[in-house]
């Protein structure tokens, strides 16, 4: 069953947005990503690949670090290098060590509170201000 909706929602991503079902609220919401539905179809095969194959997550990682990419690039932010190597240690779990882009600071302030979850309060409310006036 898990295959059969994967499938439908690599059909559905492998579509232009103008051809979506209009009554699915999780596809009208991702119509922002028309010129990078690639990156959503890597998604559903990652998940596809951990469900059914035997590659441990492997291939999830690198659909997740590839939609962090390709979200920069519809924030505007040019494909560089650094923001490939930070998409790949975000996806790990690993410290962000370059100053992200203002753009891309809710991915750090999510990182931050999915890596402090244990902490205490201000622990957590002083990282969450440092990482989001200063991207890192």
């Amino acid at each position: 069953m898990i295959q059969l909706r994967l499938a439908w929602w690599r059909d559905r991503l492998g579509e232009p947005c103008a051809r979506w079902p209009k009554g699915e609220p999780l596809l009208q919401r991702l119509t922002a990503w028309d010129s990078e539905r690639a990156a959503l179809v890597a998604l559903v095969d990652g998940w596809e690949a951990q469900v059914v194959g035997e590659d441990g997550g492997v291939a999830l990682e690198h659909a997740r670090a590839g939609a962090i990419v390709a979200l920069a690039r519809m924030a505007g932010i040019a494909q560089s290098p650094a923001i490939a190597h930070a998409a790949g240690e975000f996806v790990k779990g690993h410290a962000i060590a370059i100053r992200v882009p203002r753009a891309l600071r809710p991915l750090i302030l999510l990182h931050h509170f999915e890596t402090t979850k244990d902490a205490s309060p201000w622990r957590i409310m002083l990282g969450a201000l440092r990482k989001g006036w200063l991207g890192r």
